[in-house]
């Protein structure tokens, strides 16, 4: 039922609309349909019933039970409330969590965290103006979410709410935390409300430090991948690969040579800086599909086991700005582009059309050459890269060959892959029928073995010679040809095939053009 006002206001805004709508209303007989701009008035004035009827209702109710809340602790109105506001990427959510946990335990806030309830949140609106919308600032539970914190690890975090606090100098403050991930631009948000502006930005301030202290992603193995919705960035967590030196089949002096640039520079990182040489440094590892270039990779990520890993694989690594930035503020670090000749020179990836090579190399020169982060590239063409990397000198100081296994290290392989198993056969044999093959290529001929055996009624397997000339006729005739190439063993006829692979086992990293730092 309308009161009297609410009848005045319709009888005031009938009188002031167009007079089409009033002719058509009194003669229903007449179905004529109102014109678009009788339908643009009616509904202005539709508008204007509306906002006055929530500015009514807000004169008569007051401030909100939350508003009342906020005011007695900050001892001040709400229209002089100061908000402070800082906006996270969504994947940060968890971090400013833990910087406003250990915020609160040192300058208290043990009443808990309180809600909004009520109705729609709009996204571009902050928390004050939350408070503020008497229908949507009823007193609630707070708003919770979960959010990893390892591979296999979750703990709770707040989506929406406040908390009654005080600044490092003991002055009210208020602190909240929101995360929105319905709209876009996603994200999440830190919100301060003091009576003084300097309270605020005070306690922004100690948070921000805290949230750096207390970062979860310090010493994790972290990748990064687009979301689902609107493109955003996401960090997930990977569990830390177990490869041991003993796993990783190089020829001599390679794995040394890698652990020289990458762990030794770590090792004596403040003489270093002492003796005012930088930190940053820049390795690629290159050479055919199958070799063990990523293999390596993991073997580099579990010796640096106090380091934070960030991998970065085909287009994420459009978010290398993302990703430096976190590696400096995580370092010692690594950030590992695998494949990055696969997309560096795309140029769909960037914003500015620019080959996306161009956007990491100045990532990688941004980050600081103070900065104990190692920049791990793998690429099976570098004659793509060579180009790019020469004319910008320094990002990468060392390049290091990952060739097809000679002799020694191909039976280095074999013993690998079947060092659970029981072996009857001439593995000088085996090692001279797979001249020019990969790592990749004896890891899957190692497990066709086991299957013949198996299909042959032997329990457990045993590897005997027949078994391998079976599988490596098989791996050898023509409709396998493309197996082998995914597998990155080349014809015989190619460099690298049964000729080439007989040369004399490799003793040191061959050379690659490397400039140096300019």
């Amino acid at each position: 039922m309308l009161n009297g006002a609410s009848c005045g206001l319709i009888t005031h805004l009938a009188g002031s609309a167009p007079s089409g709508i009033v002719d058509r209303v009194s003669t229903p007989d007449v179905p004529i349909p109102p014109a678009p701009e009788d339908l643009r008035g009616l509904a202005r004035g539709l508008h204007q019933v509306v906002d006055l009827a929530e500015r009514t209702l807000s004169d008569e109710a007051g401030p909100s039970p939350v508003g009342r809340r906020i005011m007695a602790h900050l001892d001040c109105e709400l229209a002089d409330v100061v908000p402070v506001t800082e906006r996270f990427p969504l994947w940060e959510h968890v971090n400013v969590q833990r910087g406003v946990d250990a915020y609160l335990a040192a300058h208290g806030g043990s009443e808990g965290w309180i809600g909004l309830a009520g109705g729609y949140h709009q996204p571009h609106e902050n928390l004050l103006s939350l408070v503020n919308s008497a229908p949507m600032s009823r007193l609630s539970a707070a708003n919770y979410g979960t959010a990893p914190v390892g591979p296999d690890e979750n703990t709770e975090v707040v989506a929406l709410g406040l908390t009654l606090a005080a600044a490092p100098d003991g002055t009210p403050v208020v602190i909240g935390i929101r995360a929105e991930q319905d709209f876009s631009p996603v994200y999440t948000g830190l919100e301060l409300m003091a009576a003084d502006r300097t309270a605020a930005i005070d306690t922004r301030d100690e948070i921000d430090r805290l949230i750096r202290v207390h970062n979860v992603y310090r010493g994790q193995v972290l990748s990064f991948s687009e979301s689902e919705h609107y493109g955003n960035e996401l960090v997930s967590f990977l569990p830390r690969p177990a490869v041991t030196a003993e796993d990783v089949i190089l020829p001599e002096g390679v794995l040394a040579t890698i652990e020289g640039h990458v762990v030794g520079v770590a090792d004596w990182s403040q003489d270093l800086l002492s003796a005012g040489q930088h930190l940053k440094r820049g390795l690629l590892l290159y050479g055919p599909p199958g070799t063990g270039k990523t293999h390596t990779v993991r073997y580099l990520m579990r010796r640096q086991s106090d380091s934070t890993v960030i991998l970065l694989t085909g287009t994420s690594i459009r978010f290398i700005d993302r990703a430096a930035a976190l590696a400096r503020r995580l370092q010692p670090s690594i950030v590992v582009l695998e494949d990055v000749d696969l997309v560096g020179m795309d140029r769909d990836f960037t914003p500015d059309s620019n080959p996306l090579l161009f956007s990491l190399l100045e990532a990688m020169d941004g980050v600081g050459a103070d900065a104990d982060v190692t920049f791990v590239l793998t690429t099976n063409r570098a004659d793509i890269l060579e180009l790019a990397l020469a004319d910008r000198p320094g990002r990468v100081d060392l390049a290091v060959e990952i060739p097809r296994p000679d002799a020694v290290c191909r039976e280095r392989l074999l013993r690998l892959y079947a060092r659970h198993l029981a072996v009857e056969a001439d593995l000088a044999h085996v090692v001279a029928s797979t001249a020019g093959v990969t790592a990749s290529f004896i890891k899957e001929m190692i497990r066709r073995t086991v299957l013949v055996s198996l299909r042959a009624g032997e329990r457990p397997p045993v590897l005997r010679g027949s078994h391998f000339a079976e599988v490596l006729a098989e791996m050898g005739g023509e409709h396998n040809a493309l197996t082998r190439s995914l597998l990155g063993a080349p014809a015989a006829s190619e460099p690298g095939g049964q000729q080439a692979a007989d040369r004399e086992p490799v003793q040191h990293p061959r050379p690659w053009p490397v400039h140096p730092r300019g």
